[in-house]
């Protein structure tokens, strides 16, 4: 048995998109990549704003909340723009699959 981690979807997702705020900043710094980063950034924002609408209240259990967790603690290593902007399609769809969902 799983026990709740005391945390929901929303807030999960909320988490995440701080971290993945940073990297799309550091990504930013590559001039030549800005609108592509806000293609992209745009396009993930939405696809977890539909979950966190469908979803938000649901409790997320422990398993996947650690799961975003060191995600998002991974993500937080990461100094190189150019790595960062490579994770701005990896965080979301991992965010999405440790919720169940696809990405």
């Amino acid at each position: 048995m799983t026990l709740g981690s005391g945390t929901t979807v929303g807030a999960a997702i909320d988490r995440a998109l701080v971290s993945y705020g940073l990297l799309t900043e550091l990504g930013e710094e590559i001039d030549d990549e800005w609108s592509y980063i806000q293609d992209l950034t745009e396009t993930w924002r939405h696809r977890l704003a539909d979950v966190v609408r469908q979803r938000a209240d649901e409790d997320l259990d422990s398993v996947r909340d650690a799961a975003i967790d060191a995600l998002i603690a991974e993500a937080a290593r990461i100094t190189d723009p150019h790595r960062a902007i490579d994770w701005l399609s990896t965080v979301p769809q991992i965010v999405l699959i440790a919720l169940g969902e696809e990405p």
